[in-house]
């Protein structure tokens, strides 16, 4: 039988879904295959009706958590490193943090920039330094605003960290549909700078709302009078029409 849990991963400061044939219960620290390797994380709960994304191999022993502490400081300095090696082959990215798996083999780091970055002069580098293999993975800026934590404008935990997995598309439709789109792109921006997770909490209903409401600027025919579609509200479910006659009227989406 397969269980699904809730696992705060240590290295990657993130909570994941992780699968696995062998029971866990609350805070047992426990092994998970992800993209950077063997990490260390901890049980927070059994979830159920969740697609798992990570595996979660065993327990941990005394002997990874050892090895993931030193991984941990082994990290900094090469962060550290690949931060000045940047600087001095003047590349356009920047350094977020590097990941060591327990088998010690490869380093992997993540960093942001604008572009495409041609970083085959600093992978050599590095590995020469720190004789290890590196693998570089360019990362958006939302995904390192869930590395790093912090609280949103709401005040609360930003979503990309207290909510587990892929992060969702964030459209500026979304913003669109529910009419906030005009209080401008800072107003509706997250500390990453990029549109608010929670604009993706209700897009789906307001989208079948929308889908029974005519747009903006279309005309229609109410009764035996026509007209253009001034402005809709969505809440309400309700839009003004400017009828033909210069008269202006708010209908109710059961009077169309």
């Amino acid at each position: 039988m397969l269980y699904n849990y809730l696992v705060n991963l240590y290295d990657k400061k993130e909570k994941v879904i992780g699968q696995s044939e062998g029971e866990f219960h609350e805070k047992d620290k426990v092994i998970v295959k992800t993209e950077f390797g063997l990490s260390v994380g901890v049980i927070l709960k059994k979830e159920k009706n969740q697609k798992s994304q990570y595996t979660i191999t065993r327990k941990a022993t005394t002997r990874d958590l050892d090895i993931y502490q030193e991984n941990l400081k082994k990290s900094q300095e090469i962060r550290k490193i690949a931060r000045e090696k940047v600087k001095g082959l003047g590349l356009e990215m920047k350094i977020i943090n590097a990941y060591i798996g327990l088998g010690r083999s490869n380093v992997i780091i993540t960093f942001i920039a604008e572009g495409r970055i041609d970083f085959r002069e600093l992978v050599r580098v590095l590995s020469k330094e720190i004789h290890r293999s590196v693998r570089m993975q360019q990362i958006g800026s939302r995904d390192e605003a869930r590395n790093l934590g912090g609280c949103g404008v709401c005040g609360r935990e930003l979503c990309c960290v207290r909510f587990s997995g892929e992060l969702p598309s964030i459209t500026t439709d979304m913003a669109r549909q529910q009419q906030i789109s005009h209080r401008g792109s800072e107003r509706i921006s997250g500390v990453c700078g990029r549109l608010m997770c929670c604009l993706s909490y209700e897009a789906s209903q307001y989208q079948e709302i929308l889908k029974n409401l005519p747009e903006k600027f279309s005309r229609i025919k109410i009764k035996n009078e026509e007209g253009e579609v001034i402005d809709v509200n969505v809440l309400k479910e309700e839009i003004k029409v400017k009828l033909d006659n210069g008269k202006i009227i708010n209908v109710k989406k059961e009077e169309l």
